[in-house]
C-alpha cells in the first residue's frame, strides 16, 4: 500500500505544487487548509506522513502539531516561509521532526519525506539492537560498543548517548534533550548538555574537535549522524 500524506497547508498554490509533486511520484494524498479540518482528516485517514503550514487561517501550526503528539507519533515536516531561529526551535520543541522554509527545493522536500517514512517504519520494528556506523547500542544489556569495545558509561552518559541514537539524523533542540534525559525541570540548564555532549565526544568520536557523530547545530542543538557523513 502506497504511502499516504496529509498536506496541511492554506496557500492555493504551495498546496497545487504540492499535490501535483506528489502525482508525479506516485504518493498517495489529502489536503487540508485549516487546523479544525487539518484534525479531522487526520483522525478520519490515519495518514503516514504530515507536512504541515505555520501560518493557518485559524491558527498557528504549532498548536496544531502539539494536539497531534498528545495522540501519534506519526512523522511531522514542517513547511514555511518563518526562518527566525527561534520559530525553528519552538516548532522542533512543538514535536516537528522537520523543518524546510519557504522558497524549497520539490527534490529536498522529497529526499525528506523518503528519509522520515523509512525511520518511522523502523521504529516500529522493535528492536533491541541498534546499529549507528562503527557504534551498537543493545538495550536489553544497557550496552554501547564502538569497534566491538564496550563503552564505560556513566547512567547518564548512556541515556544521552542511547537518546542520540534512537534519534539518529533528526534534528535535536537543547530543551528536548534535556528533557528527555535529565527531566522536567532541567530544560534550561545547559551547562549539563555541552558537558556531556564534550565527555561523549571524546569517547566515540576519532577527533573530538571535529566531531563526525555528534554535530552541533548553532543556535538550536544537536544532530546525531549515523552515517557518519559531514
Amino acid at each position: 500500500m502506497k504511502e499516504l500524506i496529509h498536506i496541511i497547508e492554506d496557500d492555493s498554490s504551495v498546496r497545487k505544487l504540492l499535490e501535483e509533486t506528489f502525482k508525479e511520484y506516485d504518493f498517495n494524498f489529502i489536503s487540508s487548509e485549516s487546523k479544525k479540518n487539518a484534525m479531522v482528516m487526520y483522525l478520519s485517514h490515519n495518514p503516514n506522513l504530515l507536512i504541515v503550514d505555520l501560518g493557518l487561517p485559524d491558527g498557528d501550526g504549532k498548536e496544531f502539531i502539539r494536539n497531534i503528539r498528545e495522540i501519534s507519533k506519526v512523522p511531522i515536516i514542517v513547511l514555511t516561509a518563518r526562518d527566525d531561529e527561534k520559530e525553528i526551535i519552538s516548532t522542533l520543541d512543538a514535536g516537528a521532526d522537520d523543518y524546510i522554509t519557504k522558497p524549497f527545493s520539490v527534490k529536498e522536500l522529497l529526499a525528506r519525506i523518503r528519509a522520515n517514512l523509512r525511520r518511522n517504519i523502523q521504529n516500529e520494528n522493535i528492536s533491541d539492537i541498534y546499529n549507528c556506523g562503527e557504534l551498537q547500542l543493545n538495550i536489553s544489556t544497557r550496552d554501547i560498543s564502538l569497534k566491538d569495545e564496550i563503552l564505560k558509561l556513566t547512567p547518564i552518559e548512556y541515556d544521552l548517548l542511547k537518546y542520540f541514537i534512537l534519534n539518529a539524523n533528526k534534528t535535536l533542540t537543547h530543551k528536548q534533550t534535556l528533557n528527555e534525559v535529565w527531566g522536567t525541570g532541567y530544560q534550561n540548564e545547559m551547562q549539563y548538555l555541552r558537558t556531556y555532549v564534550n565527555i561523549l565526544r571524546k569517547k566515540i568520536e576519532e577527533d573530538s574537535t571535529r566531531p563526525k557523530y555528534i554535530k552541533t547545530i548553532s543556535g538550536v542543538g544537536y544532530r546525531f549522524c549515523s552515517n557518519k557523513e559531514d
